[in-house]
C-alpha cells in the first residue's frame, strides 16, 4: 500500500491536491476579507472650510451632511460660561466615561458671534481642571474647526452628581438651560485658532459614509471553500482506487 501511495503518479497528484487547496484557502481568505472590510465607514471629499453660518442656523439642527465639515468662526469667548465636560478623551470617537483611561476634560467654551448667537466650541482637552490651558482667550479669536451633532443628553450614565461647572455631555437641551442666548445646534471642535490654541487639540475624523455589506463576496468565500472539500473528496477517491487496483485479488480456496 505505501509503494503505492508513494508512486510517482499518485505523488504528483498530492502535491497537486496540496496546491489547490493552499489557493482555494487563500482566496477564499481574500473574499471574506473583502467581505468584512465592506462595511465600515468610507471617507468622503473633506470640502474646503466654509463659514459657520453656512451650515448651521439658529433654531435649526444640525444634518448628517453637515457632520464633520470643516468651518471657520469668529467672535469673542465667553469665559464665564465655560465648562468643562467630564471623563473625556482627546479623541471624539474615543470611549468615555469613569473607568476610561486617560480620561480628562474637554474644554466647552460658548463662541459669541457677530449677529449675537452662541456657537458651543471645544477648544481642546486638559487632563485636569487646574491645567492653565483652561483660560479663555479675551478679545476676538478666528476658529477653525469640525461641526459636530450634539450628544444626546442620556449618553453617559454615571453615578454622581458632578461639581459645578461641568457637564457630562454636549447636549443642545442642556446648553439651553445653562447659557442665555440665541444657541445653534450641535458644537464645533476646533482643530486650528487665532490666537493659538493652548489645550492639546481633540482629534476629530473627517466626513465618512457608510457602506453596504457585500454579502456576494462572502458567497465567494464560501464558494471556494466548498470547492477545496470537493478537491479532498476527489483526491480520497483516485487514492482509494489505485490501492484497490494494486492489491492482489484473493485467491480461491481449494
Amino acid at each position: 500500500m505505501l509503494r503505492t501511495l508513494f508512486a510517482p503518479r499518485l505523488v504528483g497528484l498530492h502535491l497537486l491536491v496540496i496546491g489547490v487547496l493552499v489557493a482555494f484557502f487563500l482566496l477564499g481568505r481574500w473574499q471574506l476579507g473583502v467581505f468584512t472590510d465592506s462595511g465600515h465607514p468610507q471617507a468622503t471629499d473633506d470640502p474646503a472650510p466654509v463659514a459657520l453660518t453656512e451650515l448651521s442656523r439658529p433654531g435649526e439642527r444640525v444634518t448628517t451632511d453637515e457632520v464633520g465639515r470643516q468651518v471657520t468662526a469668529t467672535g469673542t469667548y465667553d469665559a464665564t460660561a465655560q465648562l468643562l465636560v467630564a471623563d473625556r478623551r482627546p479623541d471624539v470617537d474615543a470611549p468615555g466615561g469613569r473607568a476610561s483611561a486617560g480620561a480628562g476634560f474637554w474644554l466647552l467654551t460658548p463662541l459669541t458671534l457677530a449677529d449675537g448667537s452662541i456657537m458651543p466650541v471645544v477648544r481642546g482637552w486638559v487632563a485636569s481642571p487646574g491645567d492653565p490651558a483652561v483660560d479663555v482667550p479675551a478679545g476676538e479669536v478666528n476658529v477653525v474647526g469640525r461641526l459636530r451633532p450634539p450628544d444626546q443628553s442620556d449618553a453617559v450614565q454615571r453615578g454622581g452628581v458632578l461639581p459645578t461647572g461641568q457637564v457630562a455631555t454636549v447636549s443642545t437641551a442642556e446648553l439651553l438651560n445653562l447659557w442665555d442666548g440665541d444657541l445653534r445646534d450641535g458644537y464645533v471642535v476646533a482643530t486650528r485658532q487665532t490666537p493659538a490654541l493652548s489645550a492639546t487639540p481633540v482629534a476629530v475624523p473627517a466626513p465618512s459614509v457608510g457602506a453596504p455589506l457585500t454579502w456576494r463576496n462572502l458567497a465567494y468565500a464560501a464558494q471556494w471553500w466548498i470547492f477545496a472539500v470537493f478537491a479532498v473528496y476527489m483526491w480520497f477517491h483516485f487514492v482509494r482506487d489505485a490501492v484497490r487496483s494494486t492489491d492482489p485479488e484473493p485467491q480461491p480456496e481449494t
